[in-house]
């Protein structure tokens, strides 16, 4: 995910005593966090919030590692916490009406041209890539990639930790059925129970454990919280009864997470697991990262909605694109 290199965004985690600063002030852990329990929870790979919209010039592409992908993808939501059974509104929307736009959009997002451009990404080509033509293991664009959604009643805190919500990441995925190499396992929280960080630094992230199994998941908080700062009316300027508008910033910033989980599924390893991203270390950006924000997002039309999404880097056209 996003790993930016300007100094109002907030860096991938260092080693030693930096690390432990800034893993207290996007954490928000107490000052008794050691060691140990940074290495359970390293800095996820963030999303950062609005700052303008910008579209990046033809550059650098995405740089094979070696890792994996998600050739089969799979997205499998927790709805984090009692209030999304009990419901709640915000904005003249309620919480069911922000379910149903994001599970239709999972539902729905497989076979379009939109999802399509991950298709150009593979696994099992040289090390340094930038193209996989006939090559490799591609990822695949299958429709019905929603697989599943639970609400987890477990109680959700008011401000979840980075363990906490991998806690719930694995609940998901145990209630699913186990580990699959091809899901990402995306949570949810609901309003007013966000992660430190949330709307101030960045809107979401996605990431791995450290040790176990190699789950992928992503954090996704309640976007209208954020406002502007995480997409609301960033394509749509008006609202309408479905939630377009309102509801941008849940399609942009969890597709976002979708495309570069399905992708660099595997960030946390060591460098060669990682999928595809422009290098590795504090500066590598990934699908996403590259397109954030950029000028040219818009809506695309999933079954009988559109929905607001960020362009996606191309390495075959070297640049941010929202069809393949």
């Amino acid at each position: 995910m996003y790993r930016p290199a300007i100094p109002s965004f907030i860096f991938r985690l260092a080693i030693g005593v930096a690390v432990f600063a800034l893993a207290v002030t996007l954490f928000g852990r107490s000052s008794s966090a050691n060691a140990a329990s940074l290495s359970k929870a390293p800095a996820p790979h963030i999303m950062g919030i609005y700052h303008g919209s910008k579209l990046k010039p033809a550059g650098t592409n995405l740089v094979y590692q070696g890792g994996s992908v998600e050739t089969a993808p799979l997205v499998y939501i927790s709805w984090w916490g009692s209030q999304w059974n009990t419901g709640f509104s915000t904005g003249g929307y309620t919480s069911a009406q922000a379910q149903t736009y994001i599970e239709n959009f999972f539902s729905n997002v497989g076979g379009s041209s939109w999802d399509n451009i991950n298709t150009q990404y593979c696994e099992g080509i040289a090390v340094g890539s930038t193209k996989c033509g006939s090559s490799g293991t591609h990822i695949t664009n299958p429709t019905g990639q929603l697989a599943g959604t639970w609400v987890d009643t477990t109680s959700v805190p008011k401000r979840p930790t980075q363990s906490e919500i991998q806690s719930a990441a694995a609940r998901l995925m145990t209630h699913f059925g186990g580990y699959n190499p091809n899901a990402t396992y995306f949570v949810f929280t609901p309003h007013g129970h966000s992660m430190s960080g949330f709307g101030t630094s960045w809107c979401a992230w996605h990431d791995e454990p450290t040790s176990g199994t190699q789950m992928a998941y992503a954090y996704i908080p309640y976007m209208p919280d954020a406002g502007a700062s995480c997409g609301e009316n960033f394509v749509n300027g008006s609202n309408n009864s479905y939630g377009n508008g309102y509801f941008d910033g849940f399609s942009i910033v969890a597709g976002h997470e979708y495309a570069e989980a399905m992708t660099d599924p595997h960030p946390e390893r060591t460098s060669t697991n990682f999928g595809w991203i422009t290098s590795t270390g504090s500066s590598g950006e990934e699908i996403g990262d590259l397109c954030a924000w950029a000028s040219n997002s818009t809506d695309i039309t999933l079954g009988s909605h559109y929905y607001a999404v960020q362009p996606l880097w191309s390495n075959a056209s070297s640049s941010c694109v929202t069809s393949y």
